[in-house]
């Protein structure tokens, strides 16, 4: 048996070649045997362990998996010296091209490592107020850079510090190349130093037409998820060089702002008399303030002596002046309005579609659905009231409203004017005819 070994290993002496071709087989078949173990054995082992574990999310960012890699280019990198008859320029570069290849390895494992490092950050009750994803992608870009220059010297066979003499020219190019990474830098720092935004904001950017929740802040972009469900990506350091809204001042005091006018008809603005005072009187708002306010106007009026005997001398009370301090005191009475927040109900100029009213308070919850709701319940309430105090909405006349005001005057037996003799309408008057 030995003999006939000794045999072959001098028949294969006699054929470099065939002895070359034999000992570089073996050696890329003893590559894929240490890769097929390290990853069919030790990482699928690890990985089992791991999905015992709470960190079972940390396999998919594969920094084991990586790491293994590095075992068979390990194998390549010291065999190839073994090999009899291989050139020595082969050898060369197979050992520069299995050091390049173990720098890109390390640097790829590391910037999953800092994936995971941002993933158990996430979990901190604090980590939405100050995201340190942007940082860890500096860190990043640090690491892949260093593992270019690396790459390059090992591939080339020279020493990282010649490139990096070099580095000192390329400044320039360097800056114009990252001038978008620098400008997101700055700005994912004044960002986070003076909290402008958080993960979990409503920001507001029409001018992007971004209107939403920011769902992640980055380096480069911050990722705003719309009403719509639609995602808009806004670079970095447009929330420093333009305005934008952040509603997390509305979310966190507690209340949302009602400003919302009721339009009145000028019109129907009068004063009341005291059949109708005395009618108001049935509402238990209206009940106390029109008792005030009667004893305050006749004292006024007393002082008149005998000019307050010519109405237009005294003072009375108006149906509007009356609406409005019913619509204060039934926002004060309401369950769903914030009572320490500003409340105020005041006319605003006239304009030609009638007599603002502005209803300007806050509701005591923040949430949208439940803001709407009962904003709507108290317009709806103040729409129907109106005809109580003999007011009227203004709305601009419709197909309707020209329809009724025909058939009133048919029903009145009023003749029909011809169309050039039609009196122009008046938008106004009560168009109920």
């Amino acid at each position: 048996m030995s003999d006939d070994l000794a045999g072959w290993l001098e028949w294969l002496r006699a054929h470099p070649e065939l002895q070359t071709l034999l000992a570089s087989a073996t050696l890329i078949f003893a590559a894929w045997l240490s890769n097929w173990i390290v990853k069919r054995i030790l990482v699928r082992g690890l990985y089992h362990l791991l999905q015992h574990t709470r960190e079972n999310k940390l396999q998919d960012f594969g920094v084991i998996k990586r790491l293994s890699n590095i075992v068979p280019a390990l194998v390549l990198s010291i065999g190839v010296t073994t090999v009899p008859g291989l050139p020595e320029g082969a050898v060369t570069v197979v050992r520069n091209v299995c050091g390049g290849f173990i720098v890109l390895t390390i640097a790829l494992a590391l910037g999953a490592v800092l994936d995971i490092i941002n993933l158990i950050y996430q979990r901190r009750p604090d980590a939405r107020l100050h995201p340190i994803k942007g940082y860890l992608q500096v860190v990043k870009i640090v690491v892949y850079a260093i593992a270019t220059i690396l790459i390059i010297a090992t591939l080339i066979d020279r020493s990282p510090l010649i490139l990096l003499s070099g580095l000192g020219a390329m400044a320039a190019v360097l800056m114009l190349i990252f001038q978008d990474t620098l400008l997101s830098l700055v700005a994912s720092v004044q960002i986070t130093s003076n909290d402008l935004i958080r993960v979990g904001d409503w920001v507001e950017m029409p001018q992007l037409n971004a209107d939403g929740d920011v769902i992640d802040i980055a380096l480069h972009t911050v990722k705003v998820q719309n009403w719509d469900k639609t995602i808009t990506s806004i670079p970095t350091k447009r929330f420093i060089s333009d305005s934008f809204k952040n509603w997390r001042g509305m979310q966190e005091s507690g209340g949302r702002r009602i400003k919302r006018s009721l339009y009145l008809d000028q019109q129907s603005v009068h004063f009341l008399s005291r059949e109708e005072c005395e009618r108001l009187h049935r509402f238990n708002l209206l009940d106390e303030y029109l008792t005030e306010k009667t004893k305050e106007i006749e004292e006024w009026n007393a002082k008149l002596a005998e000019r307050g005997k010519e109405p237009v001398n005294t003072r009375r009370i108006t149906n509007i002046g009356s609406f409005r301090a019913y619509v204060e005191r039934y926002l004060r009475s309401h369950g769903g309005i914030h009572q320490n927040m500003t409340l105020i109900v005041r006319q605003l100029s006239p304009t030609a579609d009638g007599l603002p009213l502005e209803v300007y308070c806050f509701t005591n919850t923040v949430a949208w659905t439940q803001y709407e709701a009962i904003q709507s319940d108290i317009f709806d309430h103040l729409l129907a009231i109106l005809p109580e105090f003999g007011l009227r909405v203004f709305q601009h006349p419709s197909g309707a409203d020209m329809r009724n005001w025909g058939e009133s005057l048919t029903q009145r037996g009023t003749p029909a004017l011809p169309e050039a003799q039609t009196p122009p309408f008046d938008a106004g008057a009560d168009r109920t005819g």
